[in-house]
């Protein structure tokens, strides 16, 4: 089995910038792509972000492009999302994914995840 376990959550002025981190436990795992999404109340859940491990190759949602940089760093089987020039239209809580399997690319959509986080709260007052 596979924990992710998200951190760095927390309440931040617009402008301001936070780091998530995820870190994978569990069985040896090396996924094939891994990715943040957000979900504000009453809203479904987005992807922000996502990451090709073997070969660092990053997508984005058009909403965080210029302003959020995913990365991972292998040896800690961890990603993290750099969050700058915050706005209140980001609050919400963020999940980390993974994809074990080979997709193709980076799944931008929920279904093809195997595993999530518990999300992290991230508010940001304006």
């Amino acid at each position: 089995q596979v924990q992710l376990v998200e951190s760095g959550g927390g309440l931040v002025q617009a402008g301001g910038s936070l780091r998530l981190s995820c870190a994978a436990s569990g069985r040896t795992f090396t996924p094939h792509a891994m990715g943040w999404f957000r979900q504000a109340p009453g809203k479904e859940r987005e992807f922000v972000a996502g990451i090709r491990w073997s070969t660092s190759s990053t997508y984005y949602a058009d909403f965080v492009k210029g302003r959020f940089t995913i990365s991972r760093d292998i040896a800690k089987n961890t990603i993290y999302l750099q969050m700058n020039s915050l706005k209140p239209e980001d609050t919400a809580v963020y999940y980390c994914a993974a994809r074990s399997n080979y997709w193709g690319g980076v799944p931008t959509y929920r279904d093809p995840y195997d595993y999530w986080g518990q999300g992290t709260q991230v508010t940001v007052s304006s």
